[in-house]
């Protein structure tokens, strides 16, 4: 191996996620136009062409257990997870790769695939919020943040889905290379040096269970047609003709929070749709029933652990316009 490039190595399969391993390759490449300081090598269980989840075909370097020492090897996740990381053939691959590597990372969901070898056992991991839950009842010994963007162990590494693992590559870029070299890469990418905020900002409006009883739903339409209006528990429960004490029980079971929490909740997500529509910070509050604009923030912070008007420049629609005085600062990232 030159000792003077850095071999960097992909383990591909049948039903990869094609943006889990692209945007990752697409950091060392574009710092190898002033650097050369990286290898880019794809490999696959058996060194066969796997075709993608999207249904793209994709021609690899070599099987998994030729490739020679690595410096990192990554490997990307997929829809099919975690079914397609029980398949013994990869999960011998990974760990083959993992064996001849300075360290481990995973994009998304392939951290399924580390911890079916037991590489995460008893170390913080993340992976895309849709597949935390299901990660941490599988594997009881991983410690699972759903919040993080990406997590480090010494040399094992996670990360949550698609842009998180060009963030993760733009962590190891700067450990190999330092921080210019980095910012460069991401200055040409158009994309963020380091983001702050966790995953739930881009969840803000999905993370809201959808009712499925007819008691849950009737709460749900009662708060959404006038989220202004002043609600108890006790007027929910006397509108829906049951309990306060039935109400708070079948909200809890079916939702996982009590009817107080549930309110909060429709409550923000209302002011979302505000802010993705906008509607200022001012607006959004009076329109989802909070006191003040402040009170707004608080909620959303607390949840979201973002601010509404960050949350807004990220993901307003594009139909509409900047609100008037909520336009970022000259020279800021979009």
């Amino acid at each position: 191996m030159d000792a003077g490039r850095r071999r960097i190595g992909f383990l591909l399969f049948d039903g990869v996620k094609a943006l889990d391993f692209v945007g990752p390759a697409e950091v060392f490449s574009e710092a190898n136009l002033t650097t050369d300081a990286y290898e880019i090598l794809f490999f696959s269980p058996d060194g066969q062409g796997v075709e993608a989840f999207m249904g793209l075909r994709l021609g690899v370097d070599g099987a998994a257990a030729d490739s020679g020492p690595l410096d990192t090897v990554i490997i990307p996740g997929s829809e099919l997870a975690p079914a397609v990381f029980d398949d013994p053939e990869l999960r011998a691959a990974i760990l083959a790769l993992a064996q001849r590597s300075r360290r481990v990372a995973s994009i998304c969901s392939g951290a399924f695939g580390l911890a079916a070898t037991g590489l995460l056992d008893g170390f913080p991991a993340t992976t895309h919020w849709k597949f935390a839950d299901m990660l941490a009842d599988r594997y009881p010994l991983i410690e699972v943040d759903s919040e993080r963007i990406y997590t480090r162990q010494g040399d094992v590494y996670t990360s949550a889905g698609v842009a998180a693992g060009i963030d993760l590559a733009l962590a190891l870029l700067e450990e190999d290379l330092g921080t210019d070299v980095a910012r460069s890469v991401a200055q040409h990418l158009l994309v963020y040096m380091r983001r702050s905020a966790g995953q739930s900002q881009f969840s803000a409006a999905l993370k809201l269970p959808a009712p499925r009883t007819p008691l849950a739903q009737a709460v749900a339409e009662y708060v959404a047609n006038d989220p202004t209006r002043p609600t108890t528990v006790t007027e929910l429960a006397a509108h829906v003709n049951v309990s306060p004490r039935h109400l708070t029980r079948v909200i809890r079971e079916e939702l996982g929070v009590t009817p107080s929490a549930y309110i909060a909740s429709l409550r923000l997500e209302v002011a979302v749709n505000q802010l993705e529509n906008g509607r200022t910070v001012a607006e959004s509050a009076a329109a989802a029933g909070f006191s003040s604009a402040a009170a707004l923030r608080r909620a959303f912070v607390d949840r979201y652990r973002t601010t509404p008007s960050a949350y807004q420049r990220r993901f307003r629609s594009p139909s509409v316009g900047i609100a008037p005085g909520d336009e970022p600062a000259a020279g800021s990232a979009a």
